[in-house]
């Protein structure tokens, strides 16, 4: 069966395809009420997040579209150092999904929410000409204690630590790679960061700064860095985690790991003393085994990233210009 456009007419169709699927697998008790609106507890700082993912194709090595839009979400609300609570996700399909495709991605969604520890309390369905399509959009809630610590990229101080999580380029190698019929074993990295951000805020590390590293790369995240904590920051090409195989592709298509996206990687900036440590309980989680110390917060030039190359060199680095194809969220 396919996705017709009844099914967003908010008729009969529109009700058994929530009913069949979307209630069917996102199952809670705030959900169920069906209401326009949900209502949910909370008394407490709250981190509010959105965003849509247009990925193509929809199916990948390692994730789907779905598992992509909870991880997403919920890591944009870790890297604030919140605990993530509830999300709402609207559909828009285009006529002509195969509603086993869509069943697929809801199934997939449903197993990530469920291992990020998040409800999905509310959602929206539409139904566009196209040519069977998947877009998906979110928005995030999550919960900060009334004090502690402020996360920002404006924190870092000279001094400070730079940690990876993990090998650069994995979700980005992924998608090129399915876009232009590239055979590797290459997989996205996919993954929620949750556990292993509060590891890091429960073992009194002193996070300064924390993003998951994703459009742009680590060297637009880090540039963001220093431009916000108006700092200079330097990092170790020798130290950066690249996998073989991402390398490899990098050096076929002329690409840099520093500028290619991931969806399962986290780079944090940590007050010197609480390095090793926050290293430890990187590497403890499942996602942060080849995570890293990469560089420094140095006395330098305000708004500057530098690289060390492995020659010897001293590269600057600058954002991401222009558009680093292709769409990988």
């Amino acid at each position: 069966m396919r996705i017709t456009m009844a099914h967003g007419s908010g008729g009969k169709a529109t009700t058994e395809l929530i009913s069949s699927i979307f209630a069917r697998y996102f199952d809670n008790p705030v959900l169920a009420k069906m209401e326009d609106a949900a209502v949910v507890p909370g008394a407490m700082r709250l981190a509010l997040t959105t965003d849509s993912f247009v990925v193509t194709p929809i199916f990948f090595a390692g994730a789907d579209i779905g598992k992509l839009a909870i991880c997403g979400t919920v890591n944009d609300l870790a890297m604030s150092g919140a605990t993530p609570k509830y999300l709402t996700a609207g559909f828009i399909l285009e006529e002509g999904v195969e509603v086993d495709d869509l069943e697929r991605v809801v199934v997939s969604m449903a197993d990530a929410a469920k291992d990020a520890g998040v409800l999905i309390v509310a959602g929206d369905t539409k139904v566009i000409e196209g040519r069977g399509g998947i877009y998906i959009n979110t928005a995030g809630v999550g919960f900060l204690p009334e004090s502690g610590m402020t996360i920002s990229s404006a924190n870092c101080a000279e001094g400070d630590m730079i940690l990876l999580s993990g090998t650069l380029g994995d979700h980005h190698a992924t998608i090129l790679s399915a876009r232009m019929g590239i055979k590797n074993t290459i997989q996205s990295d996919c993954a929620p960061l949750h556990g292993m951000a509060a590891s890091l805020l429960e073992n009194g590390i002193r996070v300064k700064s924390m993003r998951d590293v994703t459009r742009g790369g680590l060297a637009t995240v880090l540039h963001e860095f220093a431009a916000s904590s108006r700092k200079c920051l330097q990092i170790h090409e020798e130290q950066l985690p690249v996998s073989a195989q991402v390398q490899g592709l990098c050096g076929i298509l002329g690409l840099d790991p520093l500028y290619m996206a991931n969806e399962g990687k986290m780079v944090a900036v940590v007050a010197r003393e609480d390095a090793l440590k926050a290293l430890i309980c990187m590497k403890r989680s499942p996602y942060g085994q080849a995570a890293a110390i990469i560089g420094e917060v140095i006395s330098g030039e305000e708004g500057t990233l530098l690289l060390h190359t492995k020659t010897g060199g001293i590269r600057s680095l600058t954002e991401l210009y222009g558009e680093g194809l292709p769409r990988i969220c």
